[in-house]
């Protein structure tokens, strides 16, 4: 008893906790383990104001990713594959940022760190379903940015409605049915600690690392999934564009060239915001053990935020279909306010 009244929690990132010796108390007694989440490590006392920013970011990419579905439905010359999976797109980030939204913001509102098994397993396998979805429907993409260039009298035979349907079904397939084991493992293990999580939402990874037993097989798999999904479709989007830039080189004129390769910025750019976060988290998560707190919460939760965040404003930015748009939505609105 004397060793769980001072025993101190040593996470990645993390020196001590304060509610370490209660939850190891309640694990002990409960059949059923719960575990916490840590918030932001020494800002405790700002969590209402730090809910702030986050809870405008949120509502950022909720209403802009919401933006982009309804303009893809309204506007008919927005019905082309590359803009249905751009409806993708902001369908999964919406659930990206539902996933996360309601462990965050009761850490920063209501100051509820806890959070049941069954609870944490179910906002698990969304959140890396979601991710894995994500990651598919950009490769979708580039596959479409690469007939668009390579092929472009064969694009509409090649990506018609069956293949766009086929791609995005394929992806959120893939990513249901890799991540429906991961649930069932963390099922079988007992967690004898105190089970603070170090993100401020469910990560299999750190569920993993608090499970007590043998988990060289649950590891093995989720190295397995992250191979078969992020890694496998990296390589893709890679080979996509050098394929697209071998065209692009091709061409005869130096405006030509710009042209073609301004219709993938975009994507690059989502791309890039996609997957920097995640290799950075997983750096941060793997190799290094002595972060600053305050910067590994705030990668964990860039990580899931920014993404959804960035999406609907890069193609808002670039996209000179979805500007068109919106100046014709909002041109539409203020005519008729004005009558």
């Amino acid at each position: 008893m004397e060793a769980q009244g001072t025993e101190v929690i040593t996470h990645p990132g993390l020196q001590s906790y304060p509610y370490a010796s209660m939850l190891a108390f309640n694990n002990t007694v409960l059949s059923r383990p719960i575990f916490s989440f840590i918030g932001i490590p020494g800002l405790e006392a700002a969590h209402m104001w730090i809910s702030i920013p986050f809870c405008l970011l949120y509502l950022i990419s909720l209403a802009g990713n919401a933006l982009l579905l309804i303009l893809v439905r309204a506007e008919q010359n927005l019905h082309e594959p590359q803009f249905y999976f751009l409806a993708m797109l902001a369908l999964t980030d919406l659930g990206l940022s539902l996933s996360t939204m309601p462990s965050v913001l009761a850490i920063f509102w209501f100051d509820i760190h806890h959070i049941g098994l069954d609870a944490c397993l179910t906002q698990m396998f969304f959140i890396h379903t979601f991710s894995s979805v994500e990651s598919g429907v950009l490769v979708a993409m580039a596959f479409d940015r690469l007939v668009a260039i390579s092929a472009p009298l064969n694009y509409n035979r090649i990506l018609n409605h069956y293949t766009v349907a086929c791609l995005s079904g394929a992806a959120l397939i893939r990513g249901a049915a890799l991540l429906a084991p991961l649930p069932f493992f963390l099922r079988t293990f007992p967690f004898c600690g105190s089970n603070i999580l170090s993100h401020s939402y469910c990560y299999y990874p750190d569920m993993l690392n608090l499970a007590c037993g043998d988990v060289t097989f649950s590891s093995a798999y989720g190295l397995i999934f992250v191979l078969c999904t992020f890694a496998v479709d990296a390589v893709f989007i890679l080979a996509s564009y050098m394929k697209i830039l071998a065209t692009i080189m091709k061409l005869e004129t130096q405006d030509r060239n710009w042209r073609s390769l301004h219709t993938c910025a975009c994507h690059l750019c989502t791309v890039l915001v996609f997957y920097l976060p995640l290799i950075s988290l997983s750096v941060l998560h793997r190799y290094t053990q002595d972060t600053s707190p305050v910067l590994y919460t705030t990668m964990s939760n860039a990580y899931l935020l920014m993404t959804p965040l960035l999406n609907p404003l890069v193609y808002s930015l670039k996209s000179r279909q979805i500007q068109a748009a919106l100046r014709k939505r909002f041109w539409v609105q203020r005519v008729i306010a004005g009558e």
